[in-house]
């Protein structure tokens, strides 16, 4: 189906401005933990603490308002807007892109994680537990820090800002130094999510890291960065299935997530961004492989986003956000997978798009979520609706292709 670009722009700016206008603050996914009430009852050990988590989490409604969970401002959507105002000013040229994108720049500074660390870092507004850790609230998070530098990333390709690359270059020492090493070989090193005692492999931490280092390596002429980014990358990449899907664990039983949509998409664009920067093009048939399966298995014929290759529901608004992520910087880089773009677009738009310039969160197989999680949301769905804008102007892979290059 053909884009309608100038449909797609208006709802990117309503998108925009409905966030803007609450300040983009907002509810999170797992951010149960920040009700008084739960933190009261049920925040004083592991199992109680993941049952409050999930029960918030899966609910079908919102509970948050009635539990007194406030709204914050999420770094990590700050970064997914910044990247989406990026791509619109590569697409349309626009300097209000730019100037809505300094804004961010501001409140991203603000929202950096306390304490002595080695390094620039965020992490996420809510106490988080996982199976393998807890963590207090702007715990330090590799995931979070390393959206932040891809935002800050392109926006010193576009401007040249000198001050975002050395914060980027801030975070690498914060990667390198404070966080947990889980594997370390001549060919392979594995890092852990967040500066705290664990054993859990989580496959995207490292090649997010990896993609962030050859980057910064290739921008600021760091080559001894670059073998770091190298071994980060290798073990991701020899941890992928026969048949090109990653889990998202190693092992694979650490976690109930087998293969699932956006963690596949995050290590494929990672790694991609890996092989653009450093030039290191010796894992090109694994991206291949990869996308192939991201394509067959966790995308439905609609374009509606499978939650995992093995099971079909809920249709998740963040799977539909990075698929147009993934495959728009595919389509850039040559790689077309007959219009799966603007099916992932039209399908996300007509099910979970209301007017005022918000997406609801999943569509179930019997009735869908309809309300909104700022980030979860509107900031993956801004810069999937962006990146999609973006691959469609002519010429628009080339900032993709090259990312990290001084070419």
């Amino acid at each position: 189906m053909e884009l309608d670009r100038g449909r797609l722009e208006e709802i990117l700016d309503a998108v925009f401005a409905w966030s803007a206008g609450q300040e983009f603050k907002g509810h999170n996914k797992h951010d149960g933990l920040n009700s008084p009430l739960l933190r009261l009852l049920l925040g004083w050990g592991k199992w109680p603490r993941l049952v409050a988590i999930q029960t918030v989490m899966r609910a079908p409604v919102n509970l948050r308002p009635l539990l007194g969970v406030p709204k914050t401002v999420n770094p990590k959507g700050l970064a997914l807007f910044l990247l989406g105002l990026i791509d619109r000013y590569r697409a349309d040229g626009s300097s209000r892109h730019l100037d809505e994108a300094k804004k961010l720049l501001a409140l991203l500074d603000a929202a950096k994680s306390p304490g002595p660390r080695a390094g620039a870092c965020w992490g996420y507004p809510y106490p988080w537990q996982d199976l393998g850790f807890f963590a207090p609230p702007h715990t330090p998070n590799a995931v979070v820090t390393a959206f932040v530098c891809e935002a800050l990333l392109a926006y010193h390709r576009i401007t040249g800002d000198p001050t975002a690359l050395a914060t980027v270059g801030s975070a690498c020492r914060f990667f390198l130094h404070d966080l947990t090493v889980l594997k370390d070989t001549p060919d392979a090193l594995c890092l852990g999510y967040m500066p705290l005692p664990m054993r859990m492999r989580v496959m995207d931490v490292s090649i997010l890291i990896g993609a962030v280092l050859a980057q910064y390596g290739a921008l600021a002429g760091d080559h001894g960065i670059r073998e770091t980014a190298r071994r980060l990358t290798g073990y991701v990449v020899s941890r992928q299935t026969d048949y090109g899907a990653w889990f998202y664990t190693d092992p694979p039983g650490d976690s109930l997530i087998r293969h699932d949509n956006y963690h596949t998409g995050f290590i494929l664009d990672a790694l991609w961004r890996y092989m653009a920067a450093s030039g290191d093009w010796q894992w090109r048939s694994n991206y291949e492989q990869g996308l192939a399966f991201y394509a067959e298995k966790l995308f439905n014929e609609d374009g509606s986003p499978r939650w995992m290759s093995d099971r079909d529901f809920p249709h998740d608004v963040h799977g539909a956000a990075q698929g147009l992520v993934s495959f728009s910087l595919a389509r850039s880089n040559g790689y077309e997978y007959d219009g799966l773009p603007e099916r992932i677009g039209q399908w996300a738009i007509a099910t979970l798009y209301h007017p005022d310039g918000r997406f609801y969160y999943q569509e179930g197989a019997r009735r869908t979520k309809k309300f909104t999680l700022l980030r979860w949301c509107n900031g993956w769905m801004f810069r999937g609706l962006a990146a999609w804008r973006a691959a469609d102007r002519s010429g628009a892979g080339e900032d993709s292709s090259r990312a990290g290059s001084n070419s």
